[in-house]
C-alpha cells in the first residue's frame, strides 16, 4: 500500500487530520507521498514544514515532492524573487492570492494590511511596501526580515525535495508531466507548473500519474492520472488517498471510499 496527500498550503490542522486518517488505516509505518505545495495561502506554513521535517527525522516512511509554491517561497527568501514566468497574471508572491503574506505571518512577520504594489510596463506587480507590525517594509526590508525569521532547515527541506517519485507503476509528481517526453527528460518547470497540454491529454503514459497543483472539487481519477488537489489552499478539506493492490480509495472518518475513474 502507498498513501498520498495533495497540496497542503499551510493547513497544519488539516495535515494533522489527514495523517491521523492514514495512521488509522495503515499504521504509523505507512508509506506516504506528499505531492508538494506545503506553503502559502493557509495560516501555518511554518507548522506544516515543522511537522514534515519531524516525521522525516523520526524515520517515517515519507517521501516529499517539490511544488511550485515551495520554490516560490524559497526563492523569495533567498533573493527577493517575487515573480515566476509561469504566472501570466503578473501577480507577486506577496499578493495574498498567491499566499506570500500568509506564509510570512506564520514565521512572525505579521501583516497589518494588504501589500501595496505598483505595476511595471509589463503588468507585473512591484511591491512598494508591506504594512506589518514592524512598520511598512520595503521589499529589501521584508526579505531581510524573512532571512532572519525562516530557519535554514526549512529552506533546505523545500529546496532539497525531488521533483518526482516512482513506485512500481505509479508516478508521483506535483503538477504533471509533458506528454510524449520520456520521464528522464522531463523538466522542472513542467513538473511543478504544467496544465496546458496535460490536463486534456488522455494518453497512456505507461504509469499512473498521481499529482496535485490543479484544484478539483474532490480527488478525481481521470484514467491515466489522479488529481488529489481538492482545494485545501482555498479552505476545502485535505483528503488523503491510498493505492492498495492497484485499487484507489480516499480516506474519511468512516473508512475508505473507492476512487473510481470518472
Amino acid at each position: 500500500m502507498i498513501y498520498a496527500i495533495g497540496d497542503i498550503h499551510g493547513q497544519k490542522q488539516m495535515l494533522d487530520h489527514a495523517l491521523d486518517l492514514i495512521a488509522r488505516d495503515g499504521g504509523d509505518d505507512a508509506a506516504v507521498v506528499f505531492l508538494g505545495d506545503y506553503t502559502d495561502r493557509g495560516p501555518d506554513s511554518a507548522g506544516v514544514i515543522d511537522t514534515l521535517i519531524a516525521g522525516r527525522d523520526a524515520g517515517r516512511n515519507w517521501t516529499f515532492i517539490k511544488g511550485n509554491h515551495d520554490r516560490m517561497f524559497a526563492l523569495f527568501v533567498a533573493d527577493g524573487t517575487c515573480h515566476d514566468p509561469a504566472i501570466k497574471s503578473g501577480l507577486s508572491w506577496m499578493n495574498a492570492r498567491l499566499g506570500g503574506p500568509q506564509t510570512l505571518q506564520s514565521y512572525g512577520i505579521v501583516p497589518t494590511g494588504p501589500a501595496v504594489f505598483d505595476l511595471d510596463e509589463n503588468g507585473l506587480e512591484i511591491l512598494r511596501y508591506q504594512p506589518t507590525e514592524q512598520g511598512d517594509l520595503t521589499l529589501a526590508e521584508l526579505v531581510a526580515a524573512a532571512q532572519s525569521a525562516v530557519p535554514q532547515a526549512h529552506l533546505d527541506f523545500l529546496s532539497g525535495n525531488p521533483l518526482m517519485h516512482r513506485a512500481d507503476d505509479l508516478l508521483f509528481v506535483h503538477a504533471g508531466i509533458r506528454p510524449g517526453v520520456p520521464l528522464d527528460q522531463q523538466v522542472e518547470n513542467d513538473l511543478i507548473w504544467i496544465r496546458d497540454g496535460w490536463l486534456d491529454n488522455d494518453d497512456d503514459h505507461g504509469v499512473m500519474v498521481v499529482h496535485g497543483h490543479t484544484m478539483v472539487d474532490q480527488p478525481t481519477h481521470f484514467g491515466n492520472r489522479i488529481d488529489l488537489d481538492a482545494g485545501a489552499g482555498k479552505g476545502r478539506p485535505l483528503i488523503p488517498a491510498v493505492c492498495d493492490d492497484g485499487s484507489w480509495f480516499t480516506l474519511t472518518e468512516f473508512g475508505r471510499v473507492p476512487l473510481v475513474r470518472e
